[in-house]
C-alpha cells in the first residue's frame, strides 16, 4: 500500500486541486462521518460494549444484535438496541463538515451524489436532497415487516420507542405491520438478513449510477469508511475516479493517486475547506 498523505497544507492544497478540477462531488461515506455530531461508530466489539454495556455485560456481540434472529427470539432486545439507535439518531444534529460538503458541492456543475453504509439519515437532515442519496444498507428511519408479509416499506416518524438504556430493552409496545398485524422492524439490512426487502435501496442506486453517467469528472470524497465492514471501500476503490479518503485510522490507499488523509471527518473538511478558498476565488462562499 502506498503512505497515507496528512492533515498538512501539502496534503489539503492536492485534495483542494483534485475537487477544484472536478465537475461532481461523490460523497461516500460510513460509520466514522458522525463520530464529530458524538455517535459512536461501533469500532470493534470493545468500542460496541462501551457504546452498550448491558449487551457487553451480556457478552453480546454488534453481529448478534443487529440480527433478525433477534428479532424473531427477543423483540424487546432487538427494539432495545434499535429504538435507542433510532432515539439518538433523531436527537443528533449533523456537524459542520455536511455543509461544507453542501458548500462545496454547489460550486460543481454536476452537484453531489451521496453514497452511504450509514442508517442515520443525517444527510437528510443536513440538507442533502434525498433523490441524491443511495443508502446501501437501508434506513433505521423506515420500517418494514419482519416476516415479511409484502414488499411494502413505511415511514417509521410516527412510532416513539421507549427504552430502558440501562438493560437495553424496549419497555413501550413494538411497532406493527398494518398488513398482518405481526411484529415490525426497521428496514436495515441486517446480519444473516434474508428478509430485507431492499426496493428502496435498489431504486436510490439506479439514480446513483445515472447520476455518475452523466458526470464528467467526478471525484470521491470518502468519510469514516473503515474496513470492518469496507462495503464503502470497496466501492470507491473500483470506480474509477479520483479518491480523497479521510479516515483518521485506517487512511491508507493504494491506487496511484488517490490521496489519504488521517484525519476526522470535520477537520479535513474544515482544512480543505480552506485550501479551496485560497486556490480558486469562487470556492470563496465555501465556509461554515
Amino acid at each position: 500500500m502506498t503512505e497515507p498523505f496528512h492533515t498538512n497544507d501539502e496534503a489539503c492544497r492536492r485534495a483542494a486541486a483534485c475537487i477544484a478540477s472536478a465537475s461532481g462531488l461523490l460523497i461516500t461515506a460510513g460509520a466514522g462521518m458522525g463520530v464529530d455530531s458524538g455517535l459512536p461508530d461501533f469500532r470493534g466489539t470493545e468500542g460496541f460494549w462501551r457504546a452498550y454495556p448491558a449487551l457487553g455485560a451480556a457478552g453480546m456481540r454488534f453481529e448478534e444484535i443487529a440480527s433478525p434472529r433477534t428479532f424473531h427470539a427477543d423483540p424487546c432486545l432487538a427494539w432495545g438496541f434499535y429504538g435507542h439507535r433510532l432515539n439518538l439518531y433523531r436527537a443528533t444534529q449533523p456537524h459542520a463538515g455536511y455543509e461544507l460538503l453542501r458548500a462545496i458541492a454547489r460550486h460543481l456543475p454536476d452537484g453531489a451524489f451521496v453514497l452511504t453504509s450509514n442508517v442515520d439519515g443525517q444527510f437528510q437532515k443536513a440538507g442533502f436532497p434525498d433523490d441524491a442519496i443511495y443508502e446501501v444498507h437501508g434506513s433505521i428511519h423506515d420500517l418494514q415487516c419482519l416476516a415479511p408479509c409484502s414488499e411494502l416499506v413505511w415511514p417509521g416518524g410516527q412510532y416513539a420507542p421507549a427504552i430502558d438504556a440501562a438493560c437495553c430493552r424496549l419497555v413501550s409496545q413494538p411497532p406493527r405491520c398494518g398488513g398482518c398485524g405481526g411484529l415490525a422492524r426497521p428496514n436495515v439490512l441486517m446480519f444473516g438478513d434474508d428478509g430485507w426487502i431492499g426496493a428502496r435501496a435498489a431504486a436510490q442506486r439506479r439514480r446513483f449510477e445515472r447520476w455518475l453517467a452523466r458526470t464528467a469528472r467526478p471525484v470521491i470524497v470518502e468519510l469514516g469508511a473503515g474496513t470492518a465492514i469496507p462495503t464503502v471501500r470497496r466501492i470507491g476503490d473500483t470506480l474509477g475516479a479520483p479518491l480523497i479518503r479521510i479516515n483518521i485510522r485506517e487512511p491508507q490507499v493504494s491506487q496511484p493517486g488517490h490521496l489519504g488523509i488521517a484525519a476526522g471527518a470535520r477537520e479535513a473538511l474544515q482544512r480543505i475547506a480552506e485550501a479551496l478558498r485560497a486556490l480558486a476565488p469562487a470556492f470563496a462562499a465555501t465556509r461554515r
